[in-house]
This record gives C-alpha cells, structure tokens and sequence, in this order.
C-alpha cells in the first residue's frame, strides 16, 4: 500500500508540474541572479498593464531541467549559454525569440567585517589562501552557472587542484551569497550584482574576465508554449525602462 500511494504521490507531482499556464498569466524562469531587478520590472510592468507574471528563480540548470520536464514556463532567462543551449539542442527553445539580453562579473566577496581588504585580483592571486582555514562559497562547478564561471577561472589560472576541496557547494548562487552573509564562509565567489544587494557582504576584488567564458544572459520563449502575452513581457525586458532597471542592479545590458 506505501509503495502504490508513493507512486501516485509522485504521479501527482508530474502531472501538476506540466500542467500549462493559464492564458492571462506569464510563467517566467529566471536564473536566481536575477532576482531583484525582474521582480521589479514585473512589478512595474503589471501595474501598467494589468498583466499577472509569475516569476520562478532558481540556478539556471534547476529551471532547465525543469522546462525539460515540462514545468509551465513561458520564458526562460538563463545566467549562461550552457543551459539556454541545453534545451535549444532539445528543441525546447523558440530560437527566432532568443537574445542574449545582459551581461555580468564575476567578483570574490567575504563577510562585512572581514580584515580582508579590497584589491585588484590576478591570475596570480593565491584564492586558497585569502579563504584561510575555510571555505569558498559558490554555485555548484558542475553545475550551476556561476561554480562554473569560477571552475573556469580557477582552471586557467592553475589554481583548481588547489581551490577544489575547499569549495562550499551551493545549490545558486544566492545560496552561495548566503553562506558568506551569514558568516558560514569567509570568501565567495559570485556575480557583482548578487553583491551589491547585500549590505552584509563586501567586494574584495574582481575575478579577470579573461579567465573565464563571457558571462551572458540570454532570454527565450519556451517552444509551443509563445502567447501573446509572453511574447509581449519578452519584448517589454528590451526596453529602456527595463534596461535602465537592469542597469541599476549593476547588469551590463547589451
């Protein structure tokens, strides 16, 4: 008997999970980094037009493997190329609406009342040892977006045979952000906007764009599910309003 109510339990699970959005709602999935500035382009954008958007946040290769199993998202807004082509190989994406809307950085921080100072940080720049006893917050390397921006900086830098078993694995990077705003982790690496958020946080330095892949954010409609309304609230994330709410969050806009 608790296998079968198991088994229908998680039956449920899957049915609601790809049950479709209702007709006057937008269903977003946006990578948990974007957080702060949808929500408030969201905001603005439905008290002007009277149109509800549901935002999901969470790491890009949560919400793609989602959309993969048919979770009822409309638009998808990935913090990497990786997961946006991930279901574009699948034909999950609508391509004539994909753009590569934003840009970021990648920046170490530490909690606010660290004795570290801000400095300009190389290739050269021991990580481990700016950690000390402890550990490296960020995304998951294998992963999520940002723990992959790192693994990559690491990697060129011939520093991650070192940097690997001190990472604390985070399942976002806000998660990640967490850990070092609660004191768990004395360095993390995450994205500057995710910092500039946080008051319990501070920069000590951004990671060289040269050692990691450009970070881009492209945004897409999810295939066959391209209405009206979503096609509306995508074009609307291009406009100078919505730039400008980008920009303020420390986002390059492309």
């Amino acid at each position: 008997m608790l296998k079968r109510f198991l088994a229908l339990a998680v039956g449920l699970g899957l049915a609601l999970a790809t049950l479709p959005a209702r007709a006057d709602e937008v269903y977003v999935f946006a990578a948990a980094s974007l957080t702060n500035a949808l929500n408030e382009i969201a905001a603005d954008y439905s008290a002007r037009t009277g149109q509800v958007v549901k935002l999901s946040f969470a790491a890009s290769s949560t919400l793609a493997k989602q959309i993969e199993m048919g979770a009822p998202a409309q638009i998808f807004a990935s913090a990497d190329l990786k997961w946006m082509d991930y279901l574009a190989g699948k034909k999950l994406i609508d391509s004539a609406s994909r753009r590569d809307l934003l840009g970021n950085r990648l920046v170490l921080i530490a909690p606010a009342a660290s004795p570290l100072a801000p400095m300009a940080l190389t290739a050269k720049t021991d990580i481990a040892a700016l950690a000390g006893s402890g550990r490296i917050a960020t995304g998951n390397p294998d992963s999520v977006p940002a723990g992959i921006y790192f693994k990559q900086s690491m990697t060129r830098a011939g520093q991650w045979a070192k940097v690997a078993p001190r990472i604390a694995s985070a399942a976002s990077v806000r998660a990640a952000l967490a850990l070092v705003e609660r004191g768990e982790a004395p360095l993390g690496a995450v994205y500057a906007t995710d910092a500039a958020i946080s008051r319990k946080v501070k920069v000590v330095g951004a990671l060289p764009d040269s050692l990691h892949d450009p970070i881009r954010y492209p945004f897409a409609l999810v295939a066959g599910k391209e209405t009206p309304a979503a096609r509306a609230f995508l074009a609307a994330l291009s406009t100078p309003a919505a730039r400008g709410v980008f920009a303020k969050y420390g986002f390059t806009v492309n």
